[in-house]
């Protein structure tokens, strides 16, 4: 069912259903809360699953200024409505940085944290200049332009050539559920994002990693590099699988994060 809350004087939305240990599932940019659609329609068997559609996308208002804390707070907001102590936090690529930052805040609140295709790096600058070009691009040409050049490369190069009907729909669900002042708005919140690899260096509790080895939003090397950090990760490593494994090998991460969030639950 879809709940709403007040933040910061905006509506602000949320998919929950299911019983049992909280688990939330938080989308990254260019997406809502239905790229979760096959580990909602799985997890909410075990547990009671959370989906929020972030600040600017879907049925969730713009808030301003937007940035990756603010994004944290929404999530924890939802956490207070719903009178919920302990969760298992799970983000995909820009929702696994509002994951960190709630888990660098919060950090008592959480029984497990799961970076989907992320990293707690910082931008570097060549990826700061990227986005800055991105930015021109959709304010010169339109956000459906500029989706369709980009989104496609989400996907690793096989299941783009097998799949070409779910990328579409997956274009299609992006064009839905966001606007061109909520695109913006994400990338110079992401830009302006800190170094996180500290929250990773002292977290007490499990961390997954799902890293797609054609993944080029979140390169193989950046995120193998972080799989040490943390006292126990879980580490899944994906062969041609580019940045959406949710939706590229969704079977094998329902059954992943199914296994996550049992584990962290007994560790707790």
């Amino acid at each position: 069912m879809w709940k709403t809350i007040n933040n910061g004087g905006r509506d602000g939305a949320y998919w929950t259903e299911g019983e049992g240990k909280a688990v939330i599932l938080i989308h990254g940019f260019a997406e809502d809360h239905s790229v979760w659609e096959h580990q909602t329609a799985f997890l909410r068997n075990h547990y009671r699953v959370l989906v929020p559609d972030l600040p600017g996308t879907g049925r969730s208002q713009l808030t301003t200024p937007l940035s990756i804390e603010s994004m944290a707070e929404f999530i924890y907001e939802i956490l207070v409505a719903e009178a919920i102590s302990q969760v298992t936090l799970i983000g995909h690529s820009m929702g696994g940085y509002v994951a960190l930052a709630f888990a660098e805040k919060y950090p008592h609140l959480l029984e497990g944290l799961g970076l989907f295709s992320s990293t707690a790096k910082p931008d570097s600058e060549e990826k700061k200049e990227g986005r800055q070009k991105s930015i021109r691009m959709i304010s010169q040409y339109g956000l459906e332009s500029f989706f369709r050049q980009m989104l496609p490369s989400m996907f690793a190069a096989d299941f783009r050539t097998r799949q070409a009907p779910m990328i579409e729909n997956y274009i299609q669900q992006a064009l839905t559920s966001g606007t061109t002042e909520g695109a913006i708005a994400y990338y110079e919140a992401m830009m302006a994002r800190p170094d996180r690899t500290e929250v990773l260096k002292t977290i007490k509790v499990p961390v997954l990693f799902f890293i797609g080895k054609e993944d080029q939003a979140v390169p193989v090397d950046n995120a193998l590099s972080q799989v040490i950090m943390p006292a126990v990760a879980s580490i899944h490593l994906f062969d041609q699988v580019g940045h959406m494994g949710l939706l590229e090998v969704y079977e094998e991460s329902n059954l992943i994060l199914h296994h996550f969030v049992a584990f962290c639950q007994h560790s707790s």
